[in-house]
């Protein structure tokens, strides 16, 4: 398993200078650079002089041959040395430190609530198939999957968070739920450590509903259906001759074995939700690396981009190796095979 595991992170070594090699051609071929995009305006255009255009492209390595440009990229990721942002020369470290965190929280408190609340969902409508709970479950969940992000989180600001449909009396502004940020603008410094736990949790709930509500309605169809299929193998009806209880064969067989087709989609769930979080945190006001990602692209900043799209790709890779490590634990035959290799 250690030399497995070895083996496909050396494969990530590759992969990962292949993906930010396609992005960087991508923004290339766009003809995609900050000083075009400052020189739009013509107002602006005349304002700078060549002398000046001539430093700038200097400044961003933009005088130079595409695969210096790259080599540079490159050696910045490796080193950790990421530059400056172009659009205010911060560093992107610290641009990404802030930013980072905030999108983590968002999305980790999202893909637990998804799994937490679709394995329950799938297994109740396995049992129960063709029931009036499996019948109302499916139409729910299919209304869930198809409303957009966009427009439920929207929704949820103009009847929960303006306080001018849903009324909360305890609320200064009648409110239910804050409108924006992930905490309070105002005092949340001067908190306590329980007062600032429960702040982001309060500011939290409609990000991360908005966030979750499609990925366990996908997720409860998966194992619903991943449940059919083991119920009707030869070794459930075997435990259930054994005079096994239905409980402890659904618990205790079953379940173990359904679990297989939503770990698969662990790998495409983890950059999911950070690319959702572009959605959810433009409507809610976050500012996590959705909207440092949204600024990035807009301006266009190379380096920044790059540095976005290399940790997607690293998220991409990691959740497609724990996906693979889960079914070894899931289901022994598959660490049985590896080990025999």
């Amino acid at each position: 398993m250690l030399k497995y595991v070895v083996r496909r992170v050396l494969w990530m070594i590759p992969t990962l200078f292949g993906i930010t090699l396609v992005c960087f051609l991508l923004l290339r071929m766009a003809n995609a650079d900050p000083v075009s995009a400052k020189l739009q305006n013509p107002m602006r255009a005349q304002q700078i002089s060549q002398e000046a255009i001539a430093q700038l492209r200097a400044l961003y390595d933009l005088d130079k041959p595409w695969y210096v440009q790259y080599g540079r990229l490159v050696q910045r990721l490796c080193t950790l040395d990421l530059g400056t942002r172009w659009q205010d020369g911060r560093p992107i470290v610290d641009v990404i430190a802030e930013a980072l965190p905030i999108t983590l929280l968002l999305s980790l408190l999202s893909i637990t609530l998804a799994y937490l609340i679709s394995i329950p969902l799938g297994v109740y409508s396995a049992v129960k198939q063709y029931s009036l709970g499996d019948r109302v479950l499916t139409v729910v969940l299919f209304v869930l999957y198809s409303l957009p992000a966009f427009w439920v989180g929207t929704m949820f600001i103009v009847f929960l968070a303006s306080g001018n449909f849903l009324k909360c009396p305890w609320t200064a502004d009648h409110a239910c739920f804050p409108l924006q940020g992930w905490h309070a603008f105002d005092g949340f410094a001067a908190m306590s450590r329980w007062q600032k736990l429960g702040d982001v949790a309060w500011h939290m709930v409609l990000p991360v509903v908005t966030l979750t509500y499609q990925a366990f309605a996908v997720l409860s169809r998966y194992m619903r259906a991943g449940m059919l299929e083991t119920l009707r193998q030869d070794f459930i009806r075997t435990a259930r001759a054994k005079g096994l209880s239905e409980r402890r064969v659904i618990f205790g067989h079953a379940l173990r074995n359904s679990l297989i087709p939503i770990i698969t989609l662990i790998g495409l769930e983890l950059p999911e939700l950070v690319s959702g979080a572009v959605i959810v945190e433009s409507i809610f006001g976050i500012r996590g690396m959705g909207l440092v990602a949204l600024e990035a692209i807009r301006m266009p900043d190379y380096p920044l981009v790059i540095t976005i799209v290399a940790f997607t790709a690293v998220l991409v890779m990691l959740g497609m190796l724990l996906s693979d490590l889960l079914y070894a634990v899931v289901d022994p035959r598959i660490k049985a095979g590896e080990e025999s290799r």
